[in-house]
């Protein structure tokens, strides 16, 4: 990375409950990525984007023309107000838009907003062709007129998680893994992290969830939801393949301490019960959810769960309206709204 570095300018990414100006998503259209489940897809992105049109713009990246006229069309007929959405017509492979996507830095001053291009390669090579999405973090610079920093490695939103005020986790199964930068070991690693998301110390958890194929991203296991608490997926039935890793990383999570000293606040919240599609275990998790300005968009999958977790993410998130929408056949595609959003931070000269 040429220096200064981002975080030298003063540039930190602020936590995803911080004010947003919009959130930003890819959409869907790549069938193959959803076998058999397509037609499902785009209704719950719709329902998604009017939740989170109701307070913040709606960005979404298309393919073309025809694809943009689809889209709002899909839109209108759910009464979106289309001034609350802004279609680019930046072709991408795929809709993951977390990963694929520029993850946005902020400071005060000049130059309040900032992008962070990271190299993108489909999750360590798994899904060619990924070109078009590797392109996907200069043009959302581009049309937010604000500056661009290569990061100079491999690294997917969703992959950290961070509380805005110096810490970020992330998984040793993801960012260690070799697929994704191999001439990198750990100390540079967290060195680039510091240097590209203004943090101080970064905190690393161990594996991920069954039918993951991100190698362990963070989000579908804990998440900060304050500055000093976090919730964690947890499955307390030890017969369950997610029962060994989830529980290691509790007992890290609780060991755990912050920049200050402090230890982590730490609220479980429950897995629910195996999502499967054509014998294959889903990455079903309700740590997948969007912070949104006024909802936060919770996967659900029609489980006696969701109730609790519901609950949950409400007391997390006493301003906000928590939206629970069926994620079962979302999930095929291995994702959920986490995966498929990405925030664009309102700077601090926005909020004056």
């Amino acid at each position: 990375m040429q220096h200064p570095t981002p975080a030298e300018r003063g540039y930190r990414m602020p936590a995803e409950w911080s004010p947003h100006q919009a959130t930003w998503m890819s959409w869907p259209h790549k069938r193959a990525s959803w076998p058999g489940a397509f037609e499902h897809v785009e209704p719950v992105m719709v329902s998604a984007v009017a939740a989170l049109a109701e307070s913040e713009p709606v960005r979404i990246n298309v393919l073309d023309a025809a694809h943009e006229t689809h889209v709002r069309r899909l839109l209108g007929d759910a009464a979106v107000d289309p001034a609350r959405v802004l279609c680019h017509r930046f072709p991408t492979n795929d809709a993951w838009c977390r990963d694929h996507g520029a993850i946005f830095v902020a400071r005060a001053g000049e130059m309040p907003l900032a992008a962070l291009d990271c190299g993108f390669n489909a999750w360590g090579g798994k899904y060619p062709p990924w070109e078009l999405d590797n392109e996907i973090p200069r043009q959302m610079a581009e049309a937010l007129g604000i500056p661009r920093f290569e990061a100079g490695l491999i690294l997917e939103g969703g992959s950290i998680d961070v509380n805005g005020e110096g810490t970020v986790l992330t998984t040793e199964d993801c960012l260690l893994n070799p697929n994704r930068n191999p001439a990198m070991d750990r100390p540079a690693i967290e060195q680039a992290l510091r240097e590209l998301l203004g943090v101080e110390q970064v905190l690393w958890l161990g594996q991920g969830i069954v039918g993951d194929d991100t190698d362990g991203h963070v989000d579908d296991i804990p998440r900060f939801v304050a500055r000093a608490t976090v919730v964690t997926a947890v499955e307390p039935d030890r017969n369950d393949p997610n029962h060994a890793p989830l529980q290691a990383n509790l007992e890290r999570l609780r060991a755990m301490r912050l920049v200050d000293g402090s230890a982590l606040e730490i609220i479980e919240l429950p897995m629910p019960r195996p999502v499967f599609h054509e014998g294959e275990r889903l990455p079903a998790s309700y740590a997948n959810f969007y912070i949104g300005n006024s909802v936060v968009l919770m996967p659900s999958f029609a489980d006696p769960a969701d109730e609790h977790a519901a609950g949950i993410l409400a007391d997390c998130f006493p301003g906000r309206r928590i939206v629970p929408l069926d994620c079962r056949k979302l999930v095929v595609g291995l994702g959920a709204f986490h995966c498929l959003t990405q925030q664009v931070p309102l700077t601090p000269e926005m909020q004056a």
